[in-house]
């Protein structure tokens, strides 16, 4: 489930950056994020299909949703990361105006 989660939010925000014509919000920073996260979630995935063989495919419903809550904490914490450098680098300058503003 986090394999699921982090490959389609890579993939949603890799097509909004690849239309967008420049990157001055960053987004390719989020995707490589989203994509390494992606990798390491299928490393993490044969590892475990390695060791489990059969039982890989019936997860228990308890383990899908801890798994899934998982890809979701690591998709907000990778937003988050990616509002942090937005707002340091400002490229549009609207966090220089608010500071600035009397």
């Amino acid at each position: 489930m986090t394999l699921l989660l982090t490959v389609f939010a890579a993939v949603v925000f890799t097509v909004l950056w690849y239309r967008r014509k420049n990157d001055e919000m960053r987004l390719g920073v989020l995707c490589f994020m989203l994509w390494g996260a992606s990798l390491m979630w299928l490393v993490d995935a044969v590892f475990e299909y390695v060791e489990l063989r059969e039982a890989y495919f019936t997860p228990e419903l308890a383990d899908m949703a801890n798994d899934a809550f998982l890809g979701l904490s690591v998709i907000a914490l990778a937003l988050v990361i990616w509002l942090a450098i937005l707002l340091i680098k400002d490229p549009k300058g609207a966090v220089k105006r608010a500071l600035t503003k009397k």
